[in-house]
């Protein structure tokens, strides 16, 4: 598989479908509206579909696939079925779904295809046919990531609603013996123009008996009630009342803790421990050495093995744990140092030219005929997740049954992971998705569900919670890797641009290449180039890697908007002007770009700071996840040469807006955690060893660096983008490409720090 090429398995899945054209990959793709088995119902309630369940109690129940993780996945789902149903908010329950394959999220596997956004081709569409009839097959594919919860789910969720309220309007025709066209819905209830009126829980039963309503037509925007309003999420109330359950909230009868001490070194495992003093201690149950745990499908490396202490409370875990004498293995990772490995990456770009993704014209020949040239060359680091709750799971194994509750964006991974670690069938795996403290990618891992399953097998049937200190979570990530990027341009005497070409080098995560989407961002930019080349060199190392929000969003944005800047001032033009020329055959991404500028007041004069000090403008604009955003940033520079943001416009289309409140809120978080790796975020390695260990020395951006944000929503007539990630990509290359038009100063690495 690794020597495959991307355009083998376009090409490859064309010719199975035109081979097949008469056979499976011809049919219809398997409904998502019910599952293989009947979906299990509680006291009062029934299941109307594979989505929905309607209580006796007027309650509406939603199977929920996707994580919460403060993205407020549950409310814009939910707002979906109560649209649909033509319920209320406030009827809707949320309930973990189980492993059914009508629940795998396969916007998130689409998306990534090997096709540029807009084209709608013979080919995407027979390979998307194919993949999705796959991905129908296959349970346990479901996770939430690549901001693709509401994309992937617009259409089931609403289908179900549909065929929910159609059923019950039948129940209530039925039993009124009047025609079911003479029905309508509203709030929860099936009205008649004769007065006759019942609510959903009373119409349950019956409704249970109606056929399963398949095919039925879909509101119109023009009708739609809740989608589009800005509505306040709905678990709300559990969060500002201590209801809701993180991980860490999960206390079944008899809960023992244990605390973990992981070789510092990437990679490293336990020679030798002795925990003779640790088990002398009060409350402690078990001393348990754990070997390193390798990635589940997604990132590459293998979590340092480690020792553990399983006791009563966490207190006496992780005091034992500090009497415990550990000799470490550290294994060949003991000599990697980041510094150096980015060096490699650099030195790598000098001799090699990458696996092109793209390559429409000739941009070497572009390049050597043009009047003036660019060849420069971006760096950025490795990053920290750092999610405000620290990995942690709790585990059960007894009778040869696992029970797990976890803060996981991967359940069918996670699950996997668990019957592995205890060598059982995943069907003896029971999971509970608990809400997630962050995510932004780390949670897809389950090096940590792993742990606690190993550690469940020590306990003799009681549930154990694993939780990693904030020291251990930051030494033993799954770091953003490194890249290095190698950017040339050519321009015409006009300054027209003739020629761009990009080079990057850095981990691909594991991928084999017709699946790596290192260049994502990058390849599939709205720019039309007349000659264009970009193309990445897979480097791996070591070095435990994962996705971390936005993906490879997160380095090519930088990459892409901070070159074209450079462009854009090598051919004296002004950066909004240049990128609109690029952008003339793109209506959808000029109109933001536009549209950012005109309320940031691009090109009128700005106040000085506060503090005296001269103020700039930056912009870019980036596409990601369905969604485009363009960002202007407002910055100074102290006289210690402190970089402040003072203000931030952002304007975003994401087609359809579910929910305007979730959207603003994404925009807001993204902008911040996009700021916190572009003004302070590193993760460095030396002698094998993450030298970051806490928010002291990988900072996250203060409250009082928090520039204003204001967030403008472009609604769109399109199924909905992707908003949880969006908002990262542009905001490092806006504050760099303001510090320019400020400073002269072109900073090509990041974090940003002025010379």
């Amino acid at each position: 598989m690794p020597q495959l090429k991307r355009r083998h398995f376009v090409l490859g899945t064309f010719g199975a479908v035109g081979a097949l054209v008469v056979g499976w990959s011809a049919t219809p793709a398997a409904s998502r509206l019910v599952g293989s088995e009947p979906l299990p119902a509680g006291p009062g309630q029934v299941a109307l579909n594979g989505w929905v369940k309607v209580g006796g109690d007027n309650t509406v129940t939603l199977m929920m696939s996707q994580s919460e993780m403060g993205q407020g996945t549950h409310t814009g789902l939910a707002m979906l079925l109560a649209e649909e149903m033509d319920a209320s908010l406030g009827q809707v329950r949320i309930e973990s779904a189980g492993a059914d394959a009508i629940y795998n999220n396969q916007a998130v596997i689409l998306d990534a295809l090997p096709f540029k956004p807009g084209d709608e081709g013979r080919v995407k569409r027979a390979t998307e046919h194919v993949v999705g009839k796959l991905l129908r097959s296959i349970p346990g594919l479901s996770g939430t990531g690549g901001s693709s919860s509401i994309t992937d789910q617009w259409l089931p969720v609403r289908e179900a609603g549909a065929s929910a309220r159609a059923m019950l309007i039948g129940a209530a025709a039925a039993a009124w013996s009047v025609p079911a066209g003479e029905c309508r819905t509203e709030g929860g209830r099936v009205l008649h123009p004769n007065g006759k009126s019942a609510s959903f829980g009373e119409l349950a039963q019956g409704a249970s008996q109606q056929p399963l309503a398949r095919n039925v037509a879909l509101k119109k925007p023009a009708d739609f009630k809740l989608i589009g309003q800005p509505s306040r999420r709905i678990e709300n109330k559990a969060k500002l009342d201590g209801t809701a359950k993180f991980g860490m909230d999960t206390l079944p009868p008899g809960l023992l803790y244990a605390s973990i001490a992981m070789c510092p070194t990437i990679g490293g495992r336990v020679a030798r421990f002795d925990a003779a003093a640790a088990q002398k201690l009060p409350g402690v149950r078990k001393v348990v050495a754990l070997a390193p745990v390798g990635v589940t499908l997604i990132g590459t490396g293998s979590t340092s093995g480690g020792v553990a202490v399983i006791a009563d409370t966490p207190y006496h875990a992780m005091r034992a744990l500090k009497a415990v004498e550990i000799e470490w293995d550290h294994g060949p990772a003991a000599s990697l140092s980041s510094r150096e490995m980015i060096e490699r990456l650099s030195q790598t770009l000098r001799t090699s030219e990458g696996n092109a993704r793209l390559d429409e014209g000739d941009a070497a020949a572009a390049l050597k005929s043009a009047a003036k040239t660019l060849d420069v060359e971006y760096r950025v680091p490795f990053l920290a997740h750092a999610t405000m709750e620290p990995m942690n799971c709790t585990a059960q194994f007894k009778d040869g049954v696992a029970t797990v509750w976890a803060p996981t964006q991967a359940p069918g991974f996670a699950r996997g992971a668990v019957a592995s670690a205890l060598g059982i069938d995943a069907k003896k795996v029971d999971l509970h998705v608990t809400f997630l403290g962050g995510g932004f990618g780390r949670r897809y891992s389950t090096d940590f569900v792993t742990q606690a399953a190993m550690l469940a097998r020590e306990t003799d049937g009681a549930p154990v919670q694993l939780i990693w200190s904030r020291e251990e979570d930051m030494a033993h990530d799954y770091y953003r890797p490194a890249y290095v990027a190698r950017c040339k341009a050519g321009l015409d005497a006009n300054g027209a641009l003739v020629a761009w070409q990009t080079t990057t080098a850095g981990s691909s995560l594991g991928a084999p290449s017709f699946m790596d989407t290192s260049t994502d961002g990058a390849w599939n930019t709205a720019y039309d180039f007349p000659n264009a080349r970009v193309a990445h060199e897979p480097v791996e190392s070591a070095v435990t890697t994962g996705v971390w929000r936005s993906v490879a969003h997160s380095q090519n944005g930088f990459f892409v908007e901070s070159f074209i800047d450079e462009c854009a001032a090598a051919a004296g033009k002004d950066p909004v002007a240049f990128r609109a020329t690029l952008l003339a055959k793109d209506p959808r991404h000029l109109h933001v770009l536009q549209r950012a500028a005109e309320l940031s007041g691009w090109g009128k004069p700005l106040a000085d700071a506060p503090d005296g000090a001269k103020r700039a403008r930056g912009v870019a604009i980036h596409r990601a996840f369905g969604s485009i955003v363009a960002q202007v940033a407002e910055v100074s520079v102290s006289a210690d040469k402190q970089i402040r943001v003072h203000r931030v416009v952002c304007v975003i289309d994401c087609g359809v807006p579910v929910n305007p409140n979730l959207i603003r809120q994404q925009m807001e978080g993204g902008i911040v955690y996009g700021l916190s790796a572009a003004l302070h975020g590193e993760i460095t390695i030396e002698k094998g060893q993450v030298q970051q260990s806490n928010f002291h020395d990988y900072m996250p951006l203060r409250m009082n660096e928090c520039p204003v944000i204001e967030t403008e929503i472009v609604a769109g007539s399109d199924r909905p983008g992707g908003v949880g990630e969006p908002g990262t990509p542009p905001i490092a290359p806006a504050v760099a490409n303001a510090l320019f038009a400020l400073t002269g100063q072109r900073l090509r690495s990041l974090p940003l720090k002025l010379a």
